[in-house]
């Protein structure tokens, strides 16, 4: 009997230690984001500083911003990190998402080779330097994505009065890529220019020839915002592990650590998160 009464106990226990590893495996949050916070490294810095706080791991779906509201529509993430105001107030009006929150931000800039035929150089107007670069017959490599930096990229050209459409496959061509991909591609090509955020341009290794040619528009201003996934629409969202995520994002300590991440002496995102 005793030896009975042993292992029952000893089933108990491992029973009970079995659905803590269960519980503690569903302790997660699921984040649709940019491949610009991912490809500069800051997931990698940033969200372990969470974990450790709250002990709620943050699983990292990185596409572009049109994706990833996609994403959110479909309720296959429980919060979203884009940069498309536009898009963000859209996606807020149809009912998909709620408590937007601006937490970071940096700029896109314009990069090119060093020969720069094109003369944009040191330009602070970039809708000029699209114009200049269409004119001069170099290549530009656009995302093509319906990412953040793609819609950008849309609407200074619209600004310019250019429909790259018509000259796509020739000077004008759409890689259907992430940031860190176009880069590539940039480089390789050895004369064409792209639109990059500024965080994915500096953590960027293959740079080749390739130069920041063009920054400091404010049309390029590059905001960074939180949205919660409705949960009236998708009840089964993690609300309560993801608004602490977002309280993490836009609290004092939470924005601190967002200004410590920083290669080559520069911080990659400043935070700029208002009081909630």
């Amino acid at each position: 009997m005793k030896l009975i009464r042993n292992i029952l106990l000893c089933l108990w226990a491992a029973c009970i230690a079995l659905a803590g590893q269960a519980q503690a495996g569903e302790d997660f949050i699921t984040l649709a984001s940019t491949t610009s916070t991912q490809a500069s490294g800051f997931f990698d810095y940033y969200l372990p500083l969470f974990q450790r706080r709250t002990g709620i791991e943050v699983r990292v779906v990185a596409v572009g911003t049109g994706q990833a509201l996609k994403i959110g529509e479909n309720g296959d993430a429980d919060v979203l990190l884009v940069h498309d105001r536009i898009g963000e107030l859209q996606f807020i009006r149809q009912g998909y998402g709620i408590d937007r929150r601006e937490v970071m931000y940096n700029d896109f800039v314009v990069v090119g080779p060093e020969k720069d035929a094109a003369r944009i150089d040191k330009m602070k107007n970039a809708v000029t330097a699209l114009q200049k670069i269409a004119g001069s017959g170099a290549s530009f490599i656009s995302r093509g994505d319906d990412s953040g930096t793609n819609r950008l990229e849309r609407r200074l050209w619209r600004e310019a009065g250019i429909d790259p459409a018509d000259a796509q496959g020739t000077w004008y061509k759409e890689a259907g890529a992430g940031m860190g991909a176009v880069l590539n591609m940039t480089a390789a090509s050895g004369d064409a220019y792209t639109i990059s955020d500024r965080a994915t341009w500096l953590a960027f290794q293959n740079k080749a020839d390739l130069v920041l040619l063009v920054q400091g528009d404010p049309r390029l201003f590059n905001q960074y915002s939180l949205m919660l996934v409705n949960p009236e629409k998708h009840p089964h969202v993690k609300k309560q592990q993801a608004l602490l995520f977002m309280d993490w994002m836009t609290s004092t300590q939470g924005q601190q650590a967002i200004a410590g991440f920083q290669m080559a002496g520069q911080t990659l995102f400043k935070p700029n998160a208002r009081k909630q």
